[in-house]
């Protein structure tokens, strides 16, 4: 007999996004965390103005945006030049629902969506439990645990698999994940530091070789975000050593700041081979990974989940044949691999290594033209819309 229960593994928002437009739509769901509670380690800070639709269907825009704020800015800082180049989302007023971005930390965000899952009395979490093994057959898959309390198996319809780039269930079913690794680390900080002082916005992308950086304010306690970028053949446990000396430069002003959180990240331009395998599902980095400069990971992520949630239900409840899901691997993948994937790549050769002037001056013709023509300014902030793919159940845009 077929099951229609759901796991989803992984607490991180794609898969708690899943899970709650499953929830909402009647599916009886479980969420399996392998850490103990939401991790807050420095990650995503920035939502595009893109995927809030989204965020606002599963009723949890109002609340991201009461925990965190609205930015309609982008400021383009050139050290080498002086220039600071100011592009508004305003330019897409009148076509969009938000023209503007949501500044939010990973893990509030992620909170914010497990409070909703939670009062639907079908849909639970289980924190600790790492998935060890995996097993499918027609009627739906099986999954090996092991707790605190010992190892468990627990049996569900469908799982999905939204366990991050180092996805246990992708590797258990043996799915390879093809792509490159670059030969850099990003170094996500959290400091506070008053940027705002030195006439910085509250999103700034710094253009300089070696130098360049994402710099973003998180919250209103002065707490920003600035990530930058080092050779990763340099050893990660020396980080903290080499750290200082970034700043001395980096920094525009005095050079008096407070460290409170770092991640050191590879970066990797990496797609599994497909993203449904029989009864089991891929989402977000575990199904593929992309460099996070310009945020385009998490809004991957939350595009799948947008599409996913939507689909499985309607499988589940008969509305349409399990073939759709192939076509959920399909379309997104195709996002990925042709606009998610090559924009944050290039995205990330323009900010951290246009090592010479013409190189540089190349790059920012583009942003000095559109700080003067809001027609372009549009067209640089709808670029976020090309990892949208359409809803394959209800003939609508899935966000």
């Amino acid at each position: 007999m077929k099951r229609n229960n759901v796991i989803v593994v992984g607490a991180g928002p794609t898969g708690l996004v899943t899970a709650l437009g499953l929830a909402q739509a009647g599916v009886d769901v479980t969420v399996l965390e392998s850490e103990p509670a939401i991790v807050n380690s420095p990650r995503a800070v920035v939502y595009h103005w893109a995927v809030l639709d989204g965020l606002d269907r599963v009723g949890i825009l109002c609340d991201a945006i009461r925990v965190g704020f609205t930015n309609p800015e982008l400021c383009i800082i050139v050290p080498k030049t002086g220039e600071r180049i100011r592009l508004s989302m305003s330019a897409l007023a009148g076509d969009v629902t938000h023209p503007y971005q949501v500044h939010l930390g990973q893990d509030k965000l992620a909170g914010i969506i497990l409070e909703h899952l939670l009062r639907f009395p079908h849909a639970r979490v289980q924190w600790s439990s790492r998935v060890v093994g995996l097993s499918q057959d027609g009627a739906g898959v099986t999954l090996r645990t092991d707790t605190p309390g010992g190892p468990v198996e627990l049996d569900a319809g469908w799982v999905v698999g939204a366990d991050g780039g180092h996805s246990t269930v992708r590797q258990l079913l043996g799915l390879s994940m093809d792509g490159m690794t670059w030969p850099e680390r990003f170094v996500a900080t959290n400091i506070r530091y008053d940027f705002a002082k030195y006439g910085y916005a509250a999103a700034n992308v710094v253009i300089d070789a070696p130098y360049g950086a994402i710099v973003a304010r998180i919250d209103h306690t002065g707490l920003w975000r600035c990530t930058y970028c080092e050779d990763d053949s340099l050893p990660e446990e020396t980080i903290l050593e080499r750290m200082p000396a970034y700043f001395s430069v980096a920094l525009p002003g005095s050079k008096d700041y407070e460290l409170v959180q770092y991640s050191p990240y590879r970066m990797h331009q990496r797609c599994a081979e497909r993203m449904r395998a029989g009864r089991v599902v891929l989402a977000g980095d575990a199904a593929h990974i992309t460099n996070p400069t310009g945020g385009l990971g998490l809004t991957s992520g939350l595009y799948d989940a947008y599409v996913l949630y939507e689909a499985l239900a309607a499988v589940i409840h008969g509305e349409v044949g399990e073939d759709v899901l192939d076509r959920y691997s399909d379309e997104r993948r195709r996002a990925f691999l042709e606009h998610a994937s090559p924009e944050a790549s290039n995205f990330k050769r323009m900010v951290y290594h246009a090592k010479s002037d013409a190189e540089l001056e190349a790059q920012l013709a583009g942003f000095r033209d559109a700080a003067r023509d809001q027609s372009l300014q549009r067209l640089i902030f709808l670029t976020a819309k090309k990892l949208e793919t359409p809803s394959l159940v209800r003939g609508r845009p899935a966000a």
